[in-house]
């Protein structure tokens, strides 16, 4: 279909002929049927330039090479939350999630209850093969009793949970208008699948409401099977479990006229309680002696070190200062105890990916920490770690200047451990001059306004970072002269 499938697929960009039209997909697998159904319901519905689809993580993860509508790709399970977002922004928008088994019914099972209960007119299509395809056949929340896959050699038993039933889960939400179950294994089912995707789509096209349609698919590589065999392997063995029907329609009147979205500015500034009037800036410029226009900050160590803390307040910092500034977190199984890093940058222009894999300066609380990303910072950048807990310093790159800093002893002496933090980032201010001292100091005094005494003793805090490692460049320098 060349209105709704692009000319050339690009996930086969450096073939030719029918390479140059082929899918990913594994022969026998039934998501490129359900690609080609929703490119015919969009041509028949006149609604190409309208559509968005969106994929996450899994086997449909490339869905963006094969159709010639706008596109955007979710991390794994948040496909909902994000088609929420694009229907809101623009409710003239068709948006259609469209997920596998592993991405909806397990990590995403959260995003897709509460898309499904909100009741936008949405639709998703759920492709469900009972397998994690596209990871090494590990069992899926939908894999049936007995079946063996790569993490269930022996079978799926009760210790495991039954396999869950979607359509049916969804179809007991009020939200939705329409929830039905199809198939792929013969033409007749086919058909119905066909429809059903149409149904689906329309019911949003006509402003009725939420649309689920669940596809039970065939995976032969994980089932081991031709696919003829995995064909029949579902007709016998899948729809007993998951049997196929409409198992929600209840047809309402259209409903959905939100209008246009406010992008008033003043307004919305009115309503967060902040105002547009810029903050003071105290930098003569960008701090291009760290890099001519980005500069990357790695803040890493337990959960509880407050390395997220100080990411944000350099981060807002960057932006006081008319840059553009991004702060990501990685946080560990637990908020306190577990490893948890944060990844800055400031750009003199737009950040690209707010990732930094080779940073140029790296806070480090706990010795793990500074082994694993140690070795990652480039070459000429600089090393900051907590010399309380931390006594060697594993190999880095060349020219990579590193000082350990006493912070957790530092905030001892202060009488409050938790500003060990605040501690780091005098160090990180002195080490680096990435700011001047005034904007760390205003970006710290409005993260804590409210109290007064916490204000005193982070100031303190900043002072005792920054002079440390003045004493400890002071001595550094010293040897240097003695050893010459």
């Amino acid at each position: 279909m060349d209105t709704v499938f692009y000319n050339r697929f690009e996930r086969n960009g450096a073939q030719d002929g029918v390479k140059a039209h082929a899918t990913h997909y594994c022969a026998g697998c039934g998501h490129g049927l359900a690609h080609k159904y929703m490119a015919e319901v969009i041509d028949e519905l006149g609604i190409q330039d309208r559509t968005v689809a969106i994929s996450p993580v899994g086997c449909s993860v490339f869905l963006y090479y094969y159709l010639d509508v706008g596109n955007s790709q979710a991390a794994h399970g948040r496909a909902p939350a994000v088609g929420i977002g694009h229907k809101l922004a623009n409710p003239d928008s068709i948006v259609i999630s469209y997920q596998g088994d592993g991405d909806l019914a397990s990590i995403g099972l959260a995003e897709i209850i509460s898309a499904a209960q909100m009741g936008l007119p949405f639709t998703v299509i759920f492709v469900n093969n009972a397998i994690y395809g596209m990871t090494g056949g590990q069992m899926a929340p939908t894999t049936l009793m007995h079946q063996k896959t790569a993490t269930t050699p022996d079978g799926r038993n009760r210790l495991m949970g039954e396999p869950l039933k979607m359509a049916e889960l969804i179809a007991g939400l009020d939200g939705p208008v329409y929830v039905e179950r199809v198939a792929l294994f013969n033409n007749k089912q086919r058909m119905r699948a066909r429809k059903a995707i149409h149904k689906a789509i329309q019911m949003q096209v006509e402003g009725r409401g939420f649309s689920f349609v669940e596809v039970l698919s065939e995976c032969p590589t994980h089932l081991k099977m031709t696919p003829e065999e995995a064909e029949k392997w579902v007709e016998e063995q899948m729809v007993p479990v998951y049997p196929l029907g409409v198992k929600k329609d209840t047809a309402p009147e259209p409903w959905f006229e939100p209008g246009e979205p406010d992008y008033d500015v003043e307004r919305m500034l009115r309503t967060l309680g902040t105002t547009d009037v810029p903050a003071r800036r105290f930098n003569k410029g960008f701090p291009r002696h760290l890099d001519p226009s980005d500069v990357g900050i790695k803040l890493a160590g337990a959960g509880g070190d407050g390395a997220q803390t100080i990411a944000k307040l350099l981060c807002n910092a960057a932006i006081d200062e008319g840059f553009d500034g991004t702060y990501i977190p990685s946080y560990g199984p637990e908020s306190r105890g577990g490893t948890s890093y944060a990844d800055v940058h400031v750009a003199d222009g737009e950040v690209l990916s707010p990732a930094v894999p080779d940073p140029h300066v790296l806070v480090a609380f706990n010795a793990p920490s500074l082994d694993k990303f140690g070795p990652t910072v480039r070459p000429g950048g600089i090393v900051l770690y907590d010399a309380t807990v931390i006594h060697s310093v594993p190999k880095l790159a060349d020219g990579v200047r590193a000082y350990g800093i006493p912070f957790t002893r530092l905030a001892a002496e202060l009488g409050v451990f938790r500003v060990k933090n605040i501690v780091a980032l005098g160090a990180l201010q002195a080490a680096t001059e990435l700011f001047p001292v005034t904007t760390m100091r205003s970006a710290l005094h409005r993260a804590i306004h409210a109290v007064a005494e916490v204000a005193h003793i982070n100031d303190r805090a900043f002072d005792a970072g920054a002079e440390s490692f003045k004493a400890v460049l002071q001595q550094e320098l010293v040897s240097e002269v003695s050893s010459n």
